[in-house]
């Protein structure tokens, strides 16, 4: 069961099973189950039109599994430049071990002055991406999964809301297109066509009685 600030109480969580588990392009993680709240829950999905966040969402860093650590690593001398943080302030020093993201494990972005270390504080977004741009490079590169898939997140080989969606945190919440066609573009670049195609399917399945197979978990 979901339960919101102040106590009110939400429907269980809905989930169902998909046909067969897939990974993702770096072998991990890996998905077969999708709690539905991701074809309901809605958000406002273009970051940079946001005129009301005040970047929000870069308040507390953000986690990095080590196969993108080490690919940020290899850009440092010119990221130090690009971004005026030096290399050593940018992440925190504890490795998580975590089987479930590429790499193993991650590093957390450090937080300065209240904001993530790679946030752009002269004017909006994010340096990483920013960065990427300016130097032809695939953000994806760079960027960790959970960053460009958030608010969609993935726990125990099922694909989910963030935290911030289920505990009504997020600011952008409830305007806008749901997570899953904010981030259709996201999982099928991590995950592939079949994936996408077989999320298609549980979507347009939804408020179809005996269309689709799902399992209430409070």
């Amino acid at each position: 069961m979901v339960t919101f600030p102040g106590g009110m109480a939400t429907r269980p969580k809905r989930y169902t099973r998909l046909p067969r588990r897939f990974p993702s392009r770096y072998g991990a993680p890996i998905i077969d189950r999708i709690d539905v709240d991701i074809f309901r829950r809605m958000y406002f999905t273009h970051c940079l039109s946001c005129s009301f966040c005040e970047d929000a969402c870069c308040d507390h860093g953000v986690d990095v599994d080590l196969w993108h650590v080490e690919r940020i690593r290899a850009h440092a001398d010119d990221l130090e430049a690009f971004v005026g943080v030096s290399r050593g302030r940018w992440f925190t020093d504890e490795v998580e071990d975590d089987p479930e993201v590429p790499g193993g494990g991650s590093l957390r972005t450090r937080v300065e002055s209240g904001h993530c270390v790679f946030l752009n504080r002269q004017a909006r977004g994010c340096l990483l991406h920013a960065y990427c741009l300016s130097n032809g490079i695939d953000y994806h590169d760079l960027k960790s999964m959970v960053d460009c898939l958030f608010p969609i997140t993935f726990f125990e080989r099922t694909l989910c809301p963030s935290d911030d969606v289920d505990d009504h945190s997020l600011i952008c919440l409830d305007s806008g297109p749901t997570l899953y066609r904010g981030l259709r573009h996201e999982l099928e670049y991590y995950f592939g066509g079949e994936f996408v195609s077989v999320l298609d399917g549980v979507e347009g399945a939804l408020g179809r009685p005996g269309k689709l197979a799902c399992r209430d978990e409070v």
